[in-house]
């Protein structure tokens, strides 16, 4: 392509729109900060601390999630989506700018395959974008491909369908270290619909053995995150089917393996609070796909069905962040499928969702919870929780927003400011484009 970047970041929304907004808002939007400072000021809290801290927050945008997602039944594509990889850094780039905590992009291979990687990566850089973690894809049929992935892919019977994917992953791998991401993400939908189709064990087994190719692949200073889920596409079994099998086989793997949480991986009622719990104790918690769900694998916008938890997860978040004593570092991303929502308005209501999760997290007591479990008092160690969920942390994030040149009000602005209208006079329309979940 031989783009070049140039000095400074490239906007997507002028400034001058953020600012004309932000002005509209700023006198509620100082009221209600210094009423929030005045709460937390009272159980011992200075506001400044949690908006820095929550300026730190770095949460993955997924490339795949631009786009407009679908069912089996159909998908209705909105006007203005990217056709390709670098629209779609063009669309994060606006996320970033409006919420101010999504600096990264992890993408999706084949799905984002582009004839020069360095330029794909100047062009990132020069809309204030750098690269997540890459995600591998042998869980569908590309055109032109040798061998089916119907029956598996890194654990099928043929070995040589298991090298081919193996060979895919080990091509993620170079494609990244152009990019400059550190990590890749190795989810496959392998596994049997019917009793007796395959063998647990053998899968098994085939499966870690190309896996340990792929992380004899990864650079020194890579991470391999294994990410499990119950079920879809196999519906009787899958071979990393929950969270025990994924850490049996990163701790078997090595050191630079680890497990990947998606919320929407686990069979209805599981405690996935404590599973995160469970795999930061043990260094083996890698990686958070933020999401929601009302009947399985929803991959709802953040937040928007049980927020409770998305606040119980980030409640076990901010414990190992503060156990580890700055070891912990997961990678987290929005893994979302945006059906019948503008995409871009459903990312930012997220980001706002997951920032909001963890302020929560943060401005809990944990001296006078560890009290009251000591003391098995069980109603006021619940009200801890409680407590910090039930307070209205929005200006908070405002401000954490402004201070990163964002908009207080960021879908507001975003439809202020046209974006999607100017787009769509731009942008090719096409009613038959697949760019992501389907």
């Amino acid at each position: 392509m031989g783009y070049v970047a140039i000095a400074g970041t490239l906007q997507g929304i002028p400034q001058d729109v953020i600012t004309r907004d932000n002005a509209r808002l700023m006198e509620a939007h100082l009221a209600d900060y210094d009423a929030l400072a005045a709460r937390l000021d009272r159980i011992g809290l200075d506001i400044e601390d949690i908006v820095a801290k929550i300026m730190t927050l770095e949460v993955g945008l997924p490339s795949w999630g631009l786009v407009t997602g679908g069912t089996r039944f159909s998908r209705y594509p909105l006007a203005g989506e990217p056709n390709n990889i670098f629209e779609k850094i063009e669309d994060c780039a606006v996320v970033q700018q409006l919420a101010g905590l999504t600096p990264r992009m992890s993408l999706h291979f084949p799905w984002d395959k582009a004839d020069d990687y360095i330029a794909l990566r100047q062009y990132a850089e020069a809309h204030g974008l750098g690269f997540d973690a890459i995600n591998s894809n042998t869980f569908q049929d590309q055109k032109d491909q040798k061998r089916s992935y119907k029956f598996g892919s890194l654990s099928h019977s043929h070995p040589a369908t298991r090298q081919q994917a193996v060979e895919h992953n080990l091509e993620c791998i170079e494609i990244g270290r152009k990019l400059g991401s550190k990590a890749l993400t190795v989810w496959v939908g392998d596994g049997s619909n019917f009793p007796g189709q395959s063998e647990f064990t053998d899968s098994l087994e085939r499966y870690l053995d190309s896996m340990r190719v792929v992380y004899a692949g990864l650079p020194d200073d890579w991470r391999l995150l294994i990410e499990h889920k119950m079920f879809e596409p196999a519906f009787y079994s899958t071979v990393v089917q929950d969270w025990g099998t994924s850490i049996l086989c990163a701790q078997t793997l090595g050191e630079k393996a680890q497990c990947l949480v998606d919320l929407g991986h686990h069979a209805q009622g599981v405690n996935i609070e404590m599973i995160v719990a469970r795999l930061a104790q043990f260094g083996k918690l890698g990686g958070f796909h933020f999401n929601d769900s009302k009947y399985g694998d929803d991959d709802l916008d953040s937040g928007s069905i049980n927020p409770f938890q998305l606040f119980l997860v980030f409640n076990e978040l901010v414990y190992a962040e503060k156990r580890a004593k700055g070891r912990f570092r997961p990678a987290y991303m929005m893994d979302q499928s945006h059906n019948v929502t503008d995409p871009m308005e459903s990312l930012l209501n997220s980001a706002r969702a997951i920032a909001g999760a963890y302020a929560k997290a943060l401005i809990v007591d944990r001296a006078a919870l560890k009290a009251y479990q000591a003391d098995n008092d069980v109603i006021m160690a619940h009200n801890c929780l409680r407590l910090a969920f039930e307070t209205d942390v929005r200006a908070a994030l405002a401000m954490a927003r402004v201070r990163k040149g964002g908009a207080i009000d960021p879908i507001a602005c975003y439809r202020a400011s046209s974006y999607r209208a100017l787009k769509a006079e731009t942008r090719k329309f096409d009613p038959y484009l697949h760019g992501g979940i389907v």
